[in-house]
């Protein structure tokens, strides 16, 4: 989801688009924001191991999800309530996209947030290419085009490899793409190429955002490279440009 800082304010991510939107009461923004700051910090926490936050993620999403469906939101207006969030991606990412469009390069993207918003978001935006496929929670709505639950398996932080063996239908389709360039900002995100079933070479690129001293080191022994607090897309697309066009010598 789009939550990078850019030009020094911070995107809302897809549940934060919600969260400040006119879709929820003021009651249920409470609530939400409540299991955010219950949440979230475990979800951080250096010390917790991954095992011990599996159970936390799935009883935090699963209350995020009850609360949306009991506010019925309307499928009509997740247009609008995009539009109005001001919601924006990291920095450079119309190159980026737009590049891998152009070498019809796949990407694919696992969220954790709300589906339907980052569809939304990266449409308004012009990038949501036919190369781009998107794995989230997705809304189901009844007849009138009311939330009525969520498709499908909840996918959290920390359950992304079940979220990529479930698509490997969608990966035997790319059995020619044995190179992956992997973009995460959680420990979580490491397992998300784990459908590549031919994968010969992957090059991972971390972001991490928060609790940087006490997380940095275990960064560092997972991702291929870090980058600390970065707004942009820059470095992926200096990476990719000289992939993509080799005659070109890194600067």
């Amino acid at each position: 989801c789009p939550s990078s800082p850019t030009k020094g304010k911070r995107s809302p991510p897809c549940h934060n688009i919600i969260i400040n939107s006119d879709l929820v009461s003021e009651e249920c923004r409470k609530k939400l924001k409540d299991l955010l700051n219950t949440y979230y910090p475990l979800e951080i926490d250096p010390s917790t191991s991954i095992t011990e936050k599996l159970p936390l993620m799935i009883e935090w999403w699963t209350k995020v999800h009850a609360l949306l469906v009991e506010q019925k939101i309307a499928k009509i207006n997740l247009v609008e309530t995009v539009r109005e969030s001001n919601a924006v991606l990291r920095d450079g990412y119309k190159p980026f996209f737009d590049k891998l469009q152009q070498h019809n390069i796949p990407v694919f993207i696992f969220s954790a947030g709300v589906g339907d918003i980052l569809e939304e978001v990266i449409r308004q935006v012009g990038v949501y290419h036919p190369n781009v496929k998107v794995v989230s929670n997705f809304m189901d709505f009844d007849e009138n085009g009311l939330l009525k639950g969520f498709k499908g398996e909840l996918i959290h932080v920390y359950n992304k490899q079940e979220g990529a063996l479930q698509n490997t239908e969608y990966f035997q389709l790319l059995m020619q793409c044995s190179n992956v360039v992997l973009l995460g900002d959680s420990l979580g995100d490491l397992s998300m190429a784990d459908g590549v079933q031919n994968q010969e070479n992957i090059l991972k690129i971390g972001f991490l955002n928060d609790k940087v001293e006490e997380l940095l080191e275990q960064y560092l022994a997972a991702y291929d490279i870090v980058l600390v607090r970065d707004e942009t897309l820059d470095v992926a697309n200096g990476i990719l440009e000289h992939i993509l066009s080799p005659s070109q010598p890194l600067a």
